[in-house]
């Protein structure tokens, strides 16, 4: 791996020319090498091992295959990571489907270390992916991501929003009714106890949330009266997601992602038909046309992955 360890003053001047990023996720790791211009130099996909020792390691590897015989200096690697992410610290925590604990991981030194000092970035999983997503299709844009929970990331000048905390986009644990399901968070009735992959699972139990989804939809295609009931009230549920964020962002596009986004233009559709009727009775939302501004996340490119790739550009501009 001699390509991955350049000399530091290299890593940061003009002849800095691949980023790489890496999007972890419970069961697969994708990454992708970038070009100076931004070009696709190459992707791959490994499974998803657990532990800390076994991440780093298998990370470590995609670096390498991403790399390949390539002369060019690396610039830098970014990482995409569910649970608690420190970006300035370069530490993960409670990412409990990879079988990180609660205690801080310092996974950007680990993985720098491995590959030769070349510098490491890491951020949420669905911080990355919106930065993707608005690599691909530019402008300002809120993502949702729709998978076992709710979450939200909004991107305004090419940066994302983050707040004091790192709490900005956390829509899923807005609290709704104080009667409603306990949410993980500790919370009673939280947008995520309706509007995620997981309460989809729980109103039409019928596998994992991607296989609950598939089989809602289509039983309520086929015209099934119960079908068409929860999936028109899940649906208005993520409707009430997207006019939250879009009455607090004012996005000019709001991206649907996420493990159910895989379902495609059957769910476009029906929060699109969700976000009308909620305003048939409202001038203000008819004209704000929240149902316009809906997208897909782009299937035909590693979004999120290119989103990590770009996270040690955008961290190296502040």
């Amino acid at each position: 791996m001699a390509v991955l360890t350049p000399r530091r003053a290299e890593l940061r001047g003009p002849r800095a020319s691949v980023r790489v990023g890496l999007d972890i996720g419970g069961t697969k790791i994708d990454g992708v090498a970038l070009g100076p211009g931004d070009e696709v130099l190459a992707t791959a996909r490994r499974p998803s091992p657990g532990g800390v020792v076994d991440v780093v390691s298998t990370v470590v590897a995609l670096v390498s295959d991403l790399v390949g015989d390539s002369t060019l200096p690396v610039a830098g690697v970014g990482i995409g990571i569910p649970g608690l992410v420190d970006p300035v610290a370069g530490t993960v925590r409670s990412a409990v489907n990879l079988g990180f604990g609660p205690e801080p991981v310092a996974l950007a030194d680990l993985v720098s270390r491995a590959v030769g000092g070349v510098p490491v970035v890491v951020e949420n999983d669905v911080k990355a992916t919106a930065l993707g997503a608005h690599a691909v299709l530019g402008g300002d844009l809120t993502l949702v991501s729709l998978g076992t929970g709710l979450a939200a990331a909004i991107v305004v000048d090419g940066r994302v929003l983050r707040g004091s905390s790192g709490a900005a986009g956390e829509i899923g644990h807005l609290a709704l009714d104080r009667d409603g399901h306990l949410c993980g968070c500790g919370q009673r009735g939280c947008l995520e106890t309706i509007a995620s992959g997981a309460a989809l699972r729980r109103a039409w139990p019928h596998g994992d949330e991607g296989r609950s989804a598939v089989h809602l939809f289509a039983a309520a295609e086929a015209g099934d009266p119960a079908a068409v009931g929860v999936r028109d009230r899940w649906a208005a549920a993520v409707a009430l997601t997207v006019r939250t964020l879009a009455l607090t962002a004012d996005s000019s596009t709001v991206v649907l992602a996420g493990g159910v986004a895989a379902l495609g233009d059957p769910l476009l559709r029906s929060v699109s038909d969700a976000l009308q009727q909620q305003a048939v009775g409202s001038p203000f939302l008819r004209g704000l046309a929240l149902h316009d501004r809906l997208v897909l996340l782009p299937g035909d490119r590693p979004v999120a992955a290119i989103g990590a790739a770009n996270l040690w550009r955008v961290e190296a501009a502040r």
